[in-house]
């Protein structure tokens, strides 16, 4: 079977993969949940409560304390003290292409049927980790959503980008070294054809590249805007896209109310975004001090990794090309912060499934420059504020981030305080005793059989 059909095969059956995988959709009538006696963790102010009680109402947390009145019916959990705090965010998450490796996609025998359930699967250990919701900046993911919401599969909310926008010779520029350009000779690459990237060059390709995605569904738009480490032809330093393409992009996002996210590592990549009217950055190693104020006054978001050294199992010309993105992560970070620019923080795993298991152990790169309270309110209510700047292209509309009434009740019961021990989410599996998404228990003793 040629790749480019097996792959359209794949994206199709991610929408029906076995139903050993499926929680069964259930409507979220208004069956309610009782925590009792949890220390509620508020984001916001970096503190732990006294014991208390939360009440979960269908999707929502419905009253805390004196006003968490619930029916006879209403399942209880024993708090015991534990802590109850919002589901973790990752804000730079590819949801497929973080659980296939380049040659277990691109091989000739590959089964679609067996590359849907491995995505599936790990869908459902994204939430099990406890990510309740990720931002996927990139890939086919608008099935696998679909697939996520209707109940079929297990996993977390997911704020889909679809295709990226790539120039030719850009960071999305997928093309195997014999494929040529679709502009020239007709032919779409492997990497278009599977959605992964929209190759456009000029403003009119890049409004429909834009458009395309927004018909699919995206709630915001991912634009290269610069070099990468991980792509083949373009260097690091190298600035994409002209003026014009890039703010041809913001306005047919800006036109459905969302925004464009890019890139980007460099000043001349970044500073020219935002003068496109770029609402976030994605990395951004690169950044010098007067960028970074600039971004502060502007609203202009930082979307950061927590990177690790590069490894002699890597490529050599990839290790070259991170060096000096590894050498000014610290430096960026760290100026970023006293700029007062607004930071978001996800992994950006890419083709590595099996640096998925430690997903929760990045948070605690993030040591470095912030305190466990500053990293919980990162990647719990600062992460949902970056996702709420889609706007009404939000697929679930609703509060997140924090455990207050009137919030998406996504919720994580801990075994002990993370604010005293940040290791601790850093084991799940251990640690996380209950998962609620959306009002439905999907890790814990009581988890409902029905889901």
């Amino acid at each position: 079977m040629a790749i480019a059909s097996m792959l359209r095969r794949f994206s199709m059956l991610l929408v029906l993969v076995s139903s050993a995988l499926a929680w069964g959709h259930c409507a979220a009538a208004e069956s309610e949940l009782l925590f009792r006696q949890v220390r509620v963790l508020d984001t916001v102010r970096g503190t732990l409560g006294d014991p208390t009680d939360v009440l979960v109402r269908g999707n929502q947390i419905a009253g805390i304390g004196a006003n968490a009145q619930p029916s006879e019916s209403a399942q209880v959990i024993e708090g015991r003290g534990r802590t109850l705090m919002p589901g973790l965010i990752d804000a730079h998450w590819h949801s497929t292409f973080t659980a296939l490796s380049q040659a277990t996609m691109t091989a000739p025998d590959a089964k679609p049927e067996l590359l849907a359930a491995t995505v599936a699967a790990e869908s459902e250990r994204t939430v099990m980790r406890g990510f309740t919701s990720v931002r996927d900046v990139g890939g086919p993911v608008f099935e696998l959503k679909a697939a996520i919401d209707t109940g079929k599969v297990v996993g977390p909310r997911i704020w889909p980008s679809g295709a990226t926008v790539s120039q030719t010779s850009g960071h999305g520029d997928m093309r195997l070294p014999h494929e040529r350009s679709r502009r020239f000779f007709g032919k779409p690459s492997l990497a278009e054809e599977m959605g992964a990237t929209f190759i456009a060059d000029g403003r009119d390709e890049v409004l429909t590249a834009v458009r395309e995605n927004l018909r699919m569904g995206a709630s915001q738009i991912k634009l290269m805007a610069g070099g990468g480490t991980s792509s083949a032809y373009d260097p690091v330093d190298v600035t994409q896209y002209t003026l014009d393409e890039m703010r041809a992009a913001v306005e047919a996002a800006e036109d459905w109310g969302t925004y464009v996210t890019v890139h980007a590592y460099t000043v001349r990549a970044v500073r020219r975004a935002i003068e496109a009217g770029v609402k976030c950055i994605e990395h951004g190693q690169l950044l010098d001090e007067a960028t970074l104020k600039l971004m502060a006054r502007q609203g202009v978001w930082l979307s950061t990794q927590t990177l690790r050294p590069s490894t002699d199992a890597m490529d050599p010309i990839r290790r070259e090309k991170r060096k000096p993105v590894i050498e000014g992560q610290a430096r960026t970070i760290a100026a970023a912060k006293r700029a007062g620019v607004r930071m978001a923080w996800g992994t950006d795993f890419l083709f590595e499934p099996e640096l998925n298991v430690e997903q929760n152990a990045f948070i605690l790169g993030l040591r470095d420059w912030f305190t466990p309270a500053e990293i919980l309110k990162m990647v719990t209510h600062d992460n949902a504020e970056l996702l709420a700047l889609s706007g009404l292209r939000s697929p679930y509309q609703g509060r997140l981030g924090v455990v207050e009434v009137g919030a998406l009740a996504d919720l994580l019961l801990v075994e002990g305080n993370p604010l005293a021990n940040l290791d601790l989410i850093a084991d799940p599996v251990h640690n996380f005793a209950v998962i609620v998404k959306d009002g439905r228990v999907i890790k814990g003793e009581q988890a409902r059989n029905d889901l």
